[in-house]
C-alpha cells in the first residue's frame, strides 16, 4: 500500500477489505495443521544448503503477517511461532487463519488428497458457516482410477467418458482440471484424437493387460494423446477446464509451461464456448493476460505466485492487469495444507488490488464507483459467472 509520511503502509481500501473472495482454485488443509518448512514454498522440503525456507520473500511475509493471529508479535522467531502453533493444535490454527481470510466460496481441487487432508466441506467450515464449497475434478485422477481397476486399452475410451460424466454430475462439481503441464508440457496438438489413437496411447501407458501382478504401480501418465483426449472429453461436458500453467514444484519443466504453447488448442476449443482457466501463470503472467484478451473464453489468475512473491505481490498483480480484461481476472490462492497460505494469499491479494485501485483513483483514471465494481468482479463476480455458481 502507499506509505504515509511516517513510512507506515496505508490501510487496504475498505471495500476491498470487506469484499468476500471466491477462491477459484485451492486445496484442502491438513487436519493437523501441516509442516511449515515443507509446505511454505514449492521446494521439496528437504535439507536446504545454508538456511531455511523462511529465508525468502514468502517466509518474510509469513513472519510479518501470521504471528499476530496466534497472539504473537509480528516477525516472531519461527521456533516461537511453531511452538505456539503446536500448543493451539491444528483445528484451532485452521479456524483462525481460514476464518480471517474473508472467503465467500472455495472451489477445491480434489486431485491430490492425503489421508489427513480435510474435504472441501470441512475446509470451508473452517472459514465460517457462510462459506460455500465447490469441487474441481482432476482429469488425470479419473484416468488413473480406471487404470487401477484394471481397465484395458480397448475399454478405456468409453470407460473414461462414462466415469468423467459421473464425477462431473456429482453435487458441487463446477469444473475440471488438467495437469498436462506436469506430464507432457503445454505444447498440445489442437485436434481431438481418434478412438484408435486413444486405445494405442493407453496401451503404451499401462500396457496391453493393464496394471496387475506384473505391473502393480500405474506408470506416469506421460502420453500427449491421452491428455488431449481428457481435455476434449471434458469440453464435451461443457464445464470450465483449468490448466496448470507456469510456476509449480520441480516436477514441471518450466520452459514447457508457457501458456502461449496452448494457442492452437485454444483456437480449436473456442467454438465450444467452454471457459479455459489459466492457473498461476508466473513468470508467464503477461502471456496469460494476452491470451485472456484475445480469446473470449480464456480467464487467468496469479494463484500461488501471489504469496510466493511476498511483499512484491502488488507489483506482480499490476503486471498481470496490464493486459488482461478486468472481467477475465480471478482470485486464487492455490493454498494447500497450511491454513496460513489461505490467509497470506487473501491478504497479499487484497493489498495488491487495493494499491492498484488507489493509484488509479489518485490519478483520476477511475471513479470510486469503478473501483468498487472492479473489486466485485475480480473478487467474486468473474468466478461466479464463469463457473455458473449462482
Amino acid at each position: 500500500m502507499p506509505a504515509d509520511s511516517a513510512g507506515v503502509p496505508a490501510p487496504i481500501l475498505s471495500f476491498v477489505a470487506e469484499q468476500p473472495l471466491t477462491d477459484h482454485h485451492c486445496h484442502g488443509v491438513l487436519s493437523a495443521g501441516g509442516g511449515l518448512e515443507e509446505l511454505l514454498t514449492e521446494g521439496d522440503g528437504g535439507p536446504r544448503a545454508g538456511g531455511t525456507a523462511f529465508d525468502s520473500l514468502p517466509g518474510l511475509a509469513f513472519r510479518r503477517w501470521c504471528p499476530p493471529l496466534l497472539g504473537l508479535s509480528s516477525h516472531a522467531p519461527v521456533e516461537e511461532y511453531a511452538a505456539r502453533r503446536t500448543e493451539l493444535g491444528g483445528a484451532e490454527v485452521n479456524r483462525r487463519f481460514l476464518g480471517a481470510s474473508g472467503l465467500g466460496a472455495l472451489i477445491v481441487d480434489t486431485g491430490y488428497t492425503p489421508a489427513d487432508l480435510l474435504s472441501p466441506a470441512q475446509t470451508a467450515a473452517c472459514a465460517g458457516p457462510a462459506t460455500t464449497a465447490f469441487e474441481i475434478v482432476r482429469l488425470e485422477q479419473v484416468a488413473e482410477s480406471l487404470a487401477a481397476r484394471g481397465t484395458g486399452p480397448r475399454d478405456f475410451p468409453d470407460a473414461f467418458r462414462s466415469a468423467l460424466a459421473d464425477r462431473a454430475a456429482r453435487p458441487g462439481v463446477v469444473g475440471l482440471k488438467s495437469i498436462a503441464a506436469y506430464r507432457v508440457g503445454l505444447d498440445l496438438a489442437p485436434g481431438r484424437p481418434s478412438e484408435q489413437e486413444v486405445i494405442t496411447a493407453t496401451g503404451r501407458w499401462i500396457g496391453a493387460g493393464g496394471p496387475g501382478p506384473a505391473h502393480p504401480v500405474i506408470p506416469r501418465l506421460a502420453e500427449e494423446v491421452l491428455h488431449r483426449f481428457f481435455i476434449w472429453t471434458g469440453a464435451d461436458l461443457g464445464l470450465p477446464i483449468q490448466f496448470h500453467v507456469g510456476y509449480g514444484d520441480r516436477d514441471v519443466d518450466l520452459h514447457r509451461c508457457n501458456p502461449l504453447l496452448l494457442t492452437p488448442l485454444l483456437r480449436a476449443l473456442e467454438p465450444s464456448g467452454v471457459p479455459v482457466m489459466l492457473l498461476h501463470n508466473y513468470p508467464y503472467h503477461r502471456e496469460a493476460g494476452y491470451l485472456a484478451q484475445v480469446f473470449p473464453n480464456v480467464y487467468a489468475d496469479l494463484g500461488l505466485a501471489t504469496h510466493n512473491v511476498g511483499s512484491r505481490a502488488p507489483a506482480l498483480l499490476a503486471e498481470a492487469l496490464e493486459m488482461i480484461p478486468l472481467r477475465k481476472f480471478l482470485f486464487s490462492s492455490d493454498a494447500f495444507g497450511l491454513a496460513e497460505l489461505y490467509y497470506l494469499g487473501t491478504l497479499l491479494f487484497r493489498q495488491g488490488l487495493s494499491r492498484f485501485l488507489q493509484r488509479m483513483l489518485d490519478d483520476d483514471d477511475i471513479t470510486l464507483a469503478d473501483a468498487e465494481r472492479i473489486t466485485r468482479l475480480i473478487a467474486a463476480g468473474n468466478a461466479t459467472r464463469a463457473y455458473r455458481l449462482s
